[in-house]
């Protein structure tokens, strides 16, 4: 058997989680500034993750699985004599990608194909659904790492956050861009592709902020509908609402899978973000 090994920041829920055969998934860690620590996606709810969030002083800070955890995923399925293909938050917003192969190195377990996704959250999640459809259809597990690998190269994230200021402080941006987008009144629009967040525009205020999104994606080439795309929201579902109507109304496309932003992202991204994954069409 395959199995598929993801880690808590590709957001999925429980229940979407158990509904996968074979899928692990190991958890990050939140840590706040009185000392608690909880896992991602295990010991708090997203929504009072986010009620505490914004009720904070200072910025939790966020960090790595333990390499215990990987090695007992390895071994397990060492065990049960299966192979393993682990895809992974970006290794250049966390070190989970690393500590996962120097487990793998521990353990001595040689059947696993990694996947540096190049992404987050959503982006994990498309990347997931595609090993899923693969593993269905007899692919090896190498030849569905190597496809994930060409298919990462063309999923975007696009959204729409009320500050940099989350990101700054937990030092995916510099500080010359956060002040470019912490102008009064000013929304950016941020995308993630290559394994980084870039600031990808900004407007004033939320209506604009969505037009120049949906700009962005048009200007990205459009959505493959070959594959899935995801509406992402971190505390407010009604933040999807422009994203939801535009996809439905002006591109007529199904509204897609959504997902609610859990607690180590939304630790950088902050509250009422709200955005798309998606794949681009091939370039001929």
């Amino acid at each position: 058997m395959i199995r598929i090994l993801t880690d808590s920041a590709a957001d999925l829920t429980a229940k979407e989680a158990a509904a996968i055969p074979g899928l692990v998934v190991v958890p990050l860690n939140v840590l706040f500034e009185d000392g608690e620590t909880i896992r991602d996606g295990v010991d708090m709810s997203r929504a009072e993750f986010y009620d505490r969030l914004e009720a904070a002083d200072k910025l939790p800070r966020t960090s790595q699985p333990s390499p215990e955890s990987f090695i007992q995923a390895f071994e397990e399925a060492r065990d049960a004599g299966d192979e393993v293909v682990a895809i992974l938050i970006s290794s250049k917003l966390s070190g989970t990608f690393q500590c996962a192969q120097l487990a793998a190195e521990e353990c001595e377990f040689h059947d696993v194909y990694f996947v540096d996704s190049d992404t987050a959250s959503p982006g994990e999640y498309i990347l997931i659904r595609e090993a899923v459809r693969l593993r269905e259809e007899g692919i090896s597990a190498a030849e569905i790492a190597a496809q994930l690998d060409l298919l990462k190269r063309r999923i975007r994230i696009l959204a729409v956050v009320d500050s940099l200021k989350h990101l700054h402080k937990g030092g995916r941006l510099p500080a010359a861009v956060a002040l470019v987008g912490g102008a009064l009144g000013i929304k950016p629009v941020l995308s993630v592709y290559g394994g980084a967040v870039h600031l990808a525009d900004k407007a004033r205020g939320r209506p604009g902020a969505y037009v120049a999104m949906f700009k962005q994606l048009d200007k990205m080439g459009g959505i493959d509908t070959n594959y899935d795309h995801v509406l992402v929201y971190s505390s407010s579902r009604l933040a999807l609402n422009p994203i939801q109507q535009y996809v439905t109304h002006n591109l007529k496309l199904p509204a897609g899978h959504i997902s609610q932003i859990g607690s180590v992202i939304g630790t950088h991204i902050g509250p009422s973000a709200a955005g798309i994954a998606f794949v681009v069409p091939p370039n001929e």
